[in-house]
């Protein structure tokens, strides 16, 4: 190999083997400081660009369109976040996205369903993807809602199709075999409170949280154990468990008046001593919603419909609660007032009169008709 030197330039210039062809020797290949330079130059401005790229993808805010939900489930990988965030509007480059995550060591990104609706850079999302900031539905659970309005309110905060949490609240009685031994489903022991949900939970999960709750006020007010309450009113050993929340179900079912619900509980309890029938409407009314026949009013005939709900054909408690009683009403089954009231009858403002006799009562019903002709 010959050198070859000017006053600008130095090459080399590849000797040509002896006997060898023309065809196939190598083209002499030659690096001037001015190429060099360029080339310098040109990684220069590409490593430049790159980095500006990165930093406009990483720490530019995106504005997302809205209120903007996002769903990662488990098992996603880095790149299927990425692609997800870029697709919902949330980040502007997958990319920088997968390249941030590996500079951070690849911390790990929680699964959960996800809320946008502020600007936020790349890092700030990381940031509450690490956190797992996840997103959770407000489920607001009155007292006295059964198991049929639950349901229909998980499905209205989008957690879920209504039937698949009834599918649960009707078979997963194993949430509650100590409390209620033969229950046929969850009635009575999803407790009345405001619960928050992610999407991610499993209706499972969501079931078991309101039994949860429930045992947590049972155990504050010592209905976990077996009390005296009401055992003169019945005339029998103290009540079971599942009899108290059976009986607080009706009474949550037929006053919403706190005060009132001892004298309620009375009057049921007295009935029991007697061995008569309960009479409550709310009972049929469960049983009708049961066999998917209730249309939103009661009539003559319904007295009749058959259901071992049904407390005007069967006497004493129904095979298990008809509601979801919250804490007053459990209260009240087990320490009802103690009286010789068996009927009682609204009054038209709200409250309820209560009588000794079927004749007395009969005058309050003629006073409660006369009260609702004259609004």
């Amino acid at each position: 190999m010959s050198r070859i030197e000017s006053a600008n330039t130095e090459y080399m210039v590849a000797n040509e083997l002896p006997g060898s062809d023309r065809r196939f020797s190598r083209h002499p290949i030659i690096y001037t400081t001015a190429i060099v330079r360029k080339i310098v130059w040109l990684i220069l401005i590409a490593a430049l660009a790159t980095a500006g790229w990165f930093a406009w993808a990483l720490l530019t805010p995106v504005a997302p369109s809205g209120q903007v939900f996002v769903m990662l489930h488990p098992g996603y990988s880095t790149r299927r976040i990425a692609a997800e965030l870029k697709a919902n509007g949330i980040i502007r480059s997958e990319d920088a996205f997968i390249l941030w995550h590996y500079f951070r060591r690849r911390r790990s990104l929680k699964a959960g369903e996800y809320l946008f609706e502020k600007p936020a850079n790349i890092i700030d999302i990381q940031k509450r993807l690490r956190r797992g900031d996840v997103y959770f539905h407000t489920i607001v659970v009155p007292e006295g809602f059964t198991m049929f309005d639950i349901a229909r309110a998980i499905e209205a905060a989008g957690l879920g199709p209504a039937d698949d949490f009834l599918k649960v609240a009707q078979s997963d009685t194993a949430l509650i075999a100590d409390l209620a031994p033969g229950a046929q489903s969850l009635e009575g022991y999803l407790f009345p409170d405001t619960y928050q949900f992610s999407r991610m939970m499993s209706m499972q999960e969501m079931a078991a949280a309101m039994v949860k709750q429930f045992r947590q006020v049972a155990a504050q007010i010592g209905l976990s154990a077996p009390t005296n309450a009401g055992v003169e009113a019945t005339r029998d050993i103290p009540l079971p468990l599942q009899t108290k929340v059976t009986m607080a179900s009706i009474v949550e079912k037929e006053t919403a008046v706190a005060e009132e619900r001892p004298l309620v509980a009375s009057v049921y309890y007295n009935r029991l001593a007697k061995k008569g029938a309960l009479d409550a409407d709310p009972s049929i009314i469960y049983a009708e919603q049961l066999a998917g026949t209730y249309t939103g009013a009661l009539h003559h005939d319904d007295m009749r419909f058959n259901s071992p709900y049904n407390t005007y054909t069967h006497a004493g408690l129904p095979p298990g609660p008809i509601a979801n009683p919250g804490k007053s009403a459990l209260e009240a089954a087990m320490h009802p007032a103690q009286s010789n009231y068996y009927y009682f009858v609204a009054d038209a403002a709200g409250h309820h009169r209560f009588a000794r006799t079927i004749e007395e009562h009969n005058k309050n019903v003629a006073a409660y008709r006369r009260a609702m002709r004259g609004q």
